[in-house]
C-alpha cells in the first residue's frame, strides 16, 4: 500500500471517529441542529476528500505513463459542498449553514493535526 493510501486510511478512521461522537450528540444531546449540520457537512468533506485522494492517485498514473489529466475534479467538489449549503438554506429549522462549514473544513484540520502528529513522530527517532 502506497503512502497517500495510508494516510487516507488513517484519516478515514479519524474522520469516522468523529461522525460517531456527532451522531452520538445528535442523538443524545439538545443540540440537534448543530450536530446534524456537522454531520452533513463532515460527510460531504469525506466525500470531497475521498475524490480528491482517487483524483490525486489518477495522475499519478497519468504522470508515470506519459498521459494528461485534465484536472483534479476542483468543481465536483465545490458542488457537493454547495448541495451542502443548499440543503442548510432549504431546511434553515433543521440545519445551519455555519456548522455546515466547519464540517466541511473537518476534513482538511483532522488532515493538518495528523501531520504534525506524524512529523513530530518522525522527529523523536
Amino acid at each position: 500500500m502506497n503512502e497517500l493510501q495510508q494516510h487516507w486510511r488513517r484519516h478515514k478512521s479519524y474522520i469516522l471517529y468523529l461522525l460517531a461522537l456527532y451522531v452520538l450528540g445528535w442523538g443524545f444531546s439538545s443540540y440537534e441542529k448543530i450536530f446534524l449540520s456537522l454531520i452533513i457537512g463532515t460527510i460531504v468533506g469525506l466525500f470531497n476528500t475521498w475524490t480528491l485522494i482517487r483524483r490525486v492517485e489518477r495522475l499519478g498514473r497519468a504522470v508515470i505513463l506519459g498521459e494528461r489529466v485534465v484536472s483534479l475534479g476542483m468543481l465536483s467538489r465545490m458542488a457537493a459542498a454547495t448541495l451542502g449549503a443548499i440543503f442548510a438554506l432549504r431546511y434553515p429549522e433543521h440545519l445551519s449553514i455555519v456548522w455546515i462549514v466547519v464540517g466541511l473544513m473537518t476534513s482538511y484540520v483532522v488532515i493538518m493535526i495528523d501531520f504534525f502528529f506524524q512529523k513530530n513522530k518522525g522527529e523523536e527517532r
